[in-house]
């Protein structure tokens, strides 16, 4: 580990403590309820949110995976910048992915909103847990009850922001993925998997519990912070050498 540059190591430090508290203490904690991001209109919504729910993650395999991606090219990526300007990166790159995934949530709640009647809209913004209404309604009810009340976890859309920046910076390095064992340069693993990440998020299949536009959130915040750092000449270093 002490090989590990030190934003790098601490953040996958933290994200494994957090985890193992959250197994052992999360429910006698509330670890979910606040540190956990939920829907603003949710009764369990905080601020601090829009950051803590990035260190919080549901499994074993989310929290392994999520830090592995820091580890195999956060590394990389603040040995290139340094780690203040890494950690800041990273930060923005969660925030970005939280603000994207409330705002398709926003559209989504207003969507079904439109369908169902004034009073009952408005009863369940004054924060009531059960209406009284028809059949037809009661699966838009549902699915707006779950869309409020579902929080979000995970270091994912901050992921996808290290992506996006490594795809930038090293774009014809040849990566070999575990259950891809193939070599692919990173920037077509980058537009690919962004792609995928949006066609599952359109789609938004039932029983998927994972939040696509967070990660599109995280990916698209972190091109858009590579694009201003290259027009400052702060993004690959001393220069714009592709690797």
């Amino acid at each position: 580990m002490s090989s590990i540059p030190v934003v790098t190591r601490n953040l996958i430090i933290i994200n494994f403590l957090v985890w193992i508290a959250d197994m052992l203490l999360g429910n006698q904690l509330g670890m979910g309820k606040y540190l956990a991001l939920h829907y603003f209109s949710s009764n369990y919504f905080m601020p601090h949110q829009i950051i803590t729910y990035m260190f919080m993650h549901g499994s074993l395999g989310h929290v392994f995976f999520n830090m592995f991606a820091v580890y195999m090219f956060g590394r990389t990526l603040e040995m290139v910048w340094g780690p203040k300007r890494f950690l800041i990166y990273y930060m923005l790159t969660g925030i970005g992915a939280a603000a994207l995934q409330l705002l398709i949530t926003y559209l989504r709640i207003k969507g079904i909103e439109s369908s169902l009647s004034p009073d009952i809209v408005s009863q369940i913004q004054a924060g009531a847990t059960s209406v009284m209404a028809t059949a037809s309604d009661h699966d838009a009810i549902q699915n707006l009850y779950a869309l409020i009340n579902t929080p979000m976890v995970g270091a994912s859309g901050a992921v996808f922001g290290v992506l996006v920046a490594f795809g930038m910076l090293f774009p014809n390095v040849e990566l070999m993925m575990l259950f891809f064992p193939v070599p692919i340069k990173a920037k077509w693993f980058v537009i690919g998997y962004g792609a995928l990440e949006l066609i599952l998020g359109v789609m938004d299949n039932a029983g998927d519990n994972v939040a696509h536009f967070a990660h599109l959130g995280g990916l698209i915040t972190g091109f858009f912070i590579i694009l201003y750092w290259r027009k400052k000449g702060k993004a690959n270093g001393h220069n714009f050498r592709q690797y």
